[in-house]
Parts: structure tokens; sequence; C-alpha cells
């Protein structure tokens, strides 16, 4: 589950007054649902998100995700409740491009702890389609296969809460497809929370609940 209640966030100016990027954000979305963030450029999605990840801290308001308060946790035990909480898919795949599809992976489940990395990732990569491409790096690989990879890196340790950045936005609209497909048919397989950040309003669509922003403010989707 993940709640916010009368979420704010300020950051700092030139001017010397706080700009506030987000104001009053209120949500409730259940355990294993799926949940659109949408707005144009600068409405404040990524920063929502961001806050949603524990990697900002909100200005005011509480957030909770998987029972958990952010507010309470130190840097450090934000740190291993994003490994063990969240998993993240990025428009940019931040793969690291000297190491294999695999190891990419393994290093991702060693973060978090697992106790059987090797197996857990070669697992991951089947699961979107990859078990051929194990050895290969980054640079052998197409765009949309470097994403499945990142997917893959993504639910290794079957985290509860799936956070994707327009996860399609540098794909051809074929891969984008497929891999939009695949990150629903893993919300339903795995139970994840799925929150989605787009522009696409097609993608929006086929979740369960909508977010909209302008301006920092909820409104209606």
């Amino acid at each position: 589950m993940i709640r916010l209640a009368n979420l704010t966030k300020d950051f700092p100016s030139p001017d010397g007054h706080p700009l506030r990027v987000l104001e009053g954000i209120d949500l409730l979305l259940p355990a294993s649902a799926s949940l659109a963030i949408e707005g144009p450029s600068g409405s404040g999605k990524s920063t929502l998100l961001g806050i949603l990840a524990g990697l900002e801290r909100p200005t005011e308001g509480r957030v909770e995700v998987a029972g958990v308060d952010l507010g309470t946790l130190t840097e450090r035990q934000l740190a291993a409740f994003r490994a063990r909480t969240l998993g993240f898919v990025f428009q940019a795949f931040h793969l690291l491009q000297h190491f294999s599809a695999l190891q990419n992976v393994v290093i991702a489940a060693e973060i978090a702890g697992l106790p059987d990395p090797l197996p857990r990732s070669r697992e991951a990569l089947a699961r979107v389609g990859l078990e051929d491409r194990l050895d290969h790096l980054p640079g052998q690989l197409s765009g949309g296969e470097c994403q499945r990879v990142a997917i893959a890196r993504a639910i290794v340790a079957r985290p509860p809460v799936l956070l994707c950045d327009e996860p399609t936005g540098s794909l051809d609209p074929a891969n984008a497809g497929k891999v939009f497909e695949l990150i629903l048919d893993l919300h339903r397989d795995l139970g994840t929370s799925l929150v989605l950040v787009t522009h696409d309003p097609a993608l929006a669509s086929r979740m369960e609940h909508r977010l909209r922003l302008e301006r920092g403010r909820m409104v209606a989707a």
C-alpha cells in the first residue's frame, strides 16, 4: 500500500523564496494496484516519484510505502528499504556498460542481500525473455533488450513496489509496446504495486488508478 497525506515539496530558489513544486497531494493506493502519474513537463511527476522512492524528503506531509513511514527512517535505513522494497525502471537504462546482462542483475541481487543472487538473477532474466543473452554486454544488446535487463534488475528481489519513470520513452514504438506489456504482465504475475510516470494517455489508461499533476497540484485525470 502507498499512502500520501497532504504532501508538499519546496525547493530553494535564487531569490530566496521557496519554489513549491508539489502541494497538498493525497493518495491511497492499495497493495498490488497500479497507478499512472500524468502531467506536462515540470508538473512535479518525477519529484513525486523521487519522494515515493525516499530519494527526496517532503517539506510537509506523510509518506507511507509498504507499511513503512519513510519520515521515520534515517538515510542508511532508507537505502536498505529501497534495496529490499522498491524496484526501479527508468527511461535511461543505467546499465553498467562493462558488465554482462547477468552481472548487472547479480549486482542488484547482492545489494538487496539475496542469499542466492546468481540463480535468482538467471530466473529474472528468463522472466523477461533474455535467458540466451546472459553473457552479452549492454553494447551488444538492442534498446529493447537493454530495457528488459533493467526490468530484470528491478524485479530480481521481488519487491512489493515497482516504480517506473517513462520506461518506454527511449524506445521505438514496436519495442515500447512490448516492454510496456512485459511490465504489466510482471505486475500481475508478481503482485507488485506499480507506479508509472508517463506522458502517454494510452499507457495511463491501462492503469487501475490515475493521478494527474499540473503545477504541482492534483487535478482530475
